[in-house]
């Protein structure tokens, strides 16, 4: 969120239980928000030809590897470590926000974020996200959108 305050942007934030048995916090965010899960968003981090990179889709879709590396022009993707993601990023796995990550990595953002007036990412933290406009997590982020969700 400091990040999106430096930035001028404007968000909400939305505070939420979380319960720490869950492995599903994407899905978990939408439940405790009473949000269709089609408007929350995870960020998800994996290793295009040998650098990290950023994917953030919808929580009720699974990323599409293939098009992300299409996306980003590179040949080949895979799941980052989750070690990798973690200490890249500043954040824990099930909290990695988009924004105000350790260094800035590419990202692509699911051009289906550009059906809702807001969509709701990760604030940093599990238990918490972040109301914003897709416009401006794009441009925040610098964001590349394409097609790389499938369900």
């Amino acid at each position: 969120m400091v990040a999106l305050r430096a930035a001028g942007v404007a968000f909400t934030a939305h505070e939420y239980h979380h319960d720490p048995r869950s492995t599903s916090f994407g899905l978990e965010a939408a439940e405790e928000l009473g949000l269709d899960p089609d408007r929350v968003y995870k960020t998800l981090m994996a290793n295009v030809d040998g650098r990290l990179a950023v994917a953030v889709v919808p929580v009720s879709a699974r990323l599409d590897l293939k098009a992300l590396a299409r996306a980003l022009e590179g040949s080949r993707a895979a799941m980052a470590d989750v070690r990798d993601a973690e200490r890249a990023t500043g954040y824990v796995a099930g909290g990695i926000s988009p924004f105000g990550q350790r260094k800035a990595h590419p990202t692509v953002v699911d051009e289906s974020a550009e059906l809702w007036e807001t969509v709701y990412v990760s604030g940093g933290r599990r238990g918490l996200d972040v109301e914003i406009a897709p416009a401006d997590l794009v441009e925040v982020t610098g964001a590349i959108v394409a097609d790389i969700s499938r369900s």
